[in-house]
């Protein structure tokens, strides 16, 4: 997955989004993991196992391409969300990505595509996949219109009701 992010990011002139919209991803994934099992974030920062996605975002940052994830949590929050949450300073923040939250409660009323996303310039979509248990389970893109509409208003609708990662508490 990573690869296709960095060649769709290396294409991204203006803006990045990405949606998120599930309440755990990845129970098999080490950081997570290790934070389960009682690792703090400042020894989870120091592992380095974030090291190229802040180097990727950032190259990307870097060129004036402004890039903002939103995520539509359930509240109260699943483990997987306190985690994220934890660790968003560390690796999205410090990568130079913009984050907001809302509660599930908040976006019960907008009409949302059913798989999360990332979105280039407000044109080609690549929804991702993950199956029940939230592993990764692919991707797709495309650059069908009114797909590429539903995405951009649905981020944005997100957007501008969220709240921003340094003022949301996970309750």
């Amino acid at each position: 997955m990573i690869q296709i992010l960095s060649e769709l990011f290396a294409r991204a002139e203006r803006s990045v989004t990405h949606l998120e919209m599930r309440d755990g991803y990845g129970v098999s994934e080490p950081d997570y993991r290790a934070w389960c099992e009682g690792a703090s974030v400042d020894q989870l920062a120091r592992s380095g196992s974030v090291v190229p996605w802040v180097e990727l975002v950032g190259s990307v940052v870097a060129r004036g391409v402004t890039f903002r994830r939103a995520r539509v949590v359930s509240e109260p929050v699943s483990d997987y969300i306190r985690f994220e949450h934890a660790v968003t300073g560390y690796s999205n923040l410090a990568a130079g990505e913009q984050v907001r939250w809302l509660s599930r409660r908040q976006a019960a009323d907008l009409a949302l595509p059913g798989a999360d996303f990332w979105q280039i310039d407000d044109g080609t979509v690549c929804f991702v996949f993950q199956s029940g248990d939230g592993e990764p389970a692919g991707y797709e893109l495309t650059e069908n219109l009114s797909v590429v509409k539903l995405c951009s208003m649905a981020f944005e609708a997100v957007w501008d009701r969220g709240i921003e990662h340094a003022e949301y508490r996970p309750a």
